[in-house]
């Protein structure tokens, strides 16, 4: 055979039929079985193994980048925290894109830079340098950033999630550290807020451990006024709803308030008076503009009915 003589012209004359006998390679088992001679099957296991290895890496490599794209979008759909009461929002799937998109590029970064390495070794190339300096840089990574990759892991949570986007009002922490404000920009690392006096306030993501979104969905404007002690209650407490409830049907608050506002009783009494709460279901971010002047009308309203104050006489 044609293939044989070449094989058999290329072996190196060392070469001892006990040590072609001995050889279990793939490629020698392969031409064996195809009836070449156990000398030629050895050279060409010995010319050939490297090459073929390589282009497997290769090939290996390719299907893993090709798969990438699908196991980014399931990893960040198995990250997100969708709520069964709230449906999914556009802004959520774009993000969901996006971040698939990411991290679709940081994984076949990652898998060819193993099949790169892995070649080079095949080639019987040092890699020692190599590792040298990825540890440097892991070392680096780990003792000097772990605030940033802090700040990062929890940014793909957050965006992930849809837990807040731009032009939100959010409330982060609690208690007397509670930051709050509208959320001005949003990104892996930080979180910016503008808060009502006009600071701007910049977040890192690792340091929210708790944030309340008022806009998410629809708000509730809470109006509390502080009556008198002697007031009679119930005459109050109707007042202060008519007062809401006509509000509610005027042009101008009609299609920000959702419902019709109602009467929800004491909700404290002291030395001082009596707090009395009428509440309003309003459109996502509008409750705050709504108990202003909801309030306005109330406290009008119990004054102008003499139930809580009398008005001052006129001269």
């Amino acid at each position: 055979m044609v293939f044989s003589t070449l094989l058999a012209a290329a072996s190196p004359s060392t070469a001892t039929a006990d040590n072609c006998a001995a050889d279990r390679g793939a490629i020698h088992q392969v031409l064996v079985d195809l009836n070449v001679d156990s000398c030629s099957a050895h050279t060409a296991q010995i010319y050939l193994a490297g090459p073929v290895r390589i282009l497997l890496i290769l090939l290996i490599a390719v299907l893993l980048s090709l798969l990438v794209k699908r196991l980014s979008t399931r990893l960040i759909n198995a990250l997100r925290l969708v709520s069964p009461l709230v449906r999914t929002t556009p802004r959520g799937a774009d993000r969901v894109r996006t971040l698939a998109g990411v991290f679709g590029s940081m994984f076949r970064a990652v898998i060819w830079i193993v099949a790169l390495l892995t070649i080079l070794g095949e080639l019987n190339i040092n890699l020692a340098p190599f590792v040298a300096t990825a540890t440097v840089i892991g070392a680096a990574v780990g003792f000097g950033a772990q605030s940033l990759v802090k700040d990062f892991l929890s940014g793909v949570l957050i965006l992930a999630e849809d837990q807040y986007g731009v032009g939100d009002h959010i409330v982060v922490g609690s208690g007397a550290t509670a930051t709050s404000g509208t959320v001005e920009s949003v990104n892996l690392r930080v979180t910016r807020l503008r808060a009502l006096d006009g600071v701007i306030w910049y977040v890192p993501n690792g340091d929210i451990r708790a944030v309340g979104n008022d806009t998410e969905t629809d708000s509730q404007a809470l109006v509390d006024v502080v009556v008198p002690l002697g007031t009679d209650l119930a005459a109050a407490g109707h007042a202060a709803e008519q007062a809401a409830q006509a509000m509610a049907q005027e042009g101008e608050w009609e299609r920000v308030i959702v419902g019709s506002p109602s009467f929800a009783g004491v909700q404290a009494a002291t030395e001082v008076g009596v707090t009395i709460r009428v509440m309003a279901l309003t459109r996502p971010g509008q409750h705050f503009r709504v108990a202003r002047e909801m309030r306005l009308r109330v406290l009008e309203r119990l004054r102008q009915d003499h139930v809580a104050w009398v008005p001052t006489p006129q001269t």
